[in-house]
């Protein structure tokens, strides 16, 4: 096992001016978009983001296909490798409430760039119109799809998975399903700063004011994802609570600043413990979305977990 940690990341002296301006700058200008919480609704909280924010990247080379699911189809934003390794199986955060893959390009481009992969970004339906399991059960979906056809659609059949904050959440949900009768499906996990347990870990019910994600936005995310509060340490739900044999390497980044530092801390122990290949990346000061921070500390992050991608996706 790989995993360590290292207590000097801890240490406030280690928190360079650049990070502490940039989360100053991330929290004070998100309050400026309309990030106000609760927020009269969710299409309201959406439209007002849009509202403040510049149109999407749109890559020239990335497509949208659709995976068939019964009543409805799914959306998979593809970027893709001129000879890839593997395919990377994104899911994108936002609460399981807002966001989408279409406004992802740029990221994706980066990770294409970086570790050689295809990316398949899953534009998975969203709470609350579509409460859990709803946006779960896509991206099993399209995960179960692509192991059966990535390898005539894409150029490889080699599959990792992975996202950011709540795609975090779902991306090792549905791991952990398809693992159960995959085992090989998946060849390697990267996961920055996830939701791994909605009913709370100290550290989110901790943040107040100054943190971009506070207690008091989370708790309206989780009710819009699990309306019935009584059902949130499911594992389905809240998979700091699974079984985490049989899981592939997993790659953990967080930074110290995060109201979800415990989630990721508590799950890089219980992944060790099960005997997982676990590797952690922490960054001293680094807040939510630290890995679009353009500064040193974040973006060595941000290359240790695209270098863990390349090494599994190539195998």
């Amino acid at each position: 096992m790989s995993a360590r940690i290292d207590a000097q990341v801890f240490d406030p002296a280690r928190i360079s001016e650049a990070v502490l301006g940039f989360n100053t700058a991330l929290v004070t200008g998100m309050a400026g978009s309309g990030w106000a919480f609760p927020p009269p609704s969710a299409p309201a909280l959406r439209d007002a983001l849009a509202a403040a924010a510049p149109p999407p990247y749109i890559s020239p080379s990335g497509r949208t296909i659709t995976v068939p699911a019964g009543d409805h189809d799914i959306p998979v934003r593809i970027i893709p490798a001129a000879e890839p390794t593997a395919v990377f199986v994104h899911m994108h955060g936002g609460g399981w409430t807002i966001g989408s893959a279409a406004g992802q390009d740029a990221a994706l481009e980066r990770i294409v760039a970086s570790t050689g992969m295809t990316v398949a970004s899953v534009d998975y339906r969203l709470a609350p119109e579509h409460p859990y399991p709803a946006g779960l059960d896509d991206c099993e979906r399209v995960t179960r799809w692509l192991t059966e056809h990535a390898a005539a659609e894409l150029g490889t059949g080699r599959l990792l998975i992975g996202g950011e904050s709540a795609g975090a959440n779902l991306a090792l949900c549905t791991a952990l399903r398809v693992v159960r009768d995959q085992p090989d499906a998946l060849s390697g996990i990267a996961l920055y700063y996830g939701n791994y347990d909605v009913t709370m870990t100290p550290s989110q019910r901790q943040a107040g004011s100054g943190f971009l994600i506070t207690t008091g936005s989370l708790a309206w995310f989780y009710d819009q994802y699990v309306p019935d509060a009584s059902r949130r340490d499911d594992p389905d739900i809240s998979p700091l609570y699974a079984d985490l044999h049989g899981l592939p390497p997993v790659v953990l980044a967080v930074g110290t600043a995060d109201s979800l530092v415990d989630d990721t801390m508590f799950l890089a122990s219980r992944l060790l413990a099960a005997g997982v290949d676990t590797e952690l990346v922490v960054v001293p000061g680094g807040e939510h979305a630290f890995d679009m921070a353009p500064v040193p500390e974040c973006q060595e992050a941000v290359a240790a977990v695209d270098a863990f991608l390349a090494k599994h996706a190539a195998g």
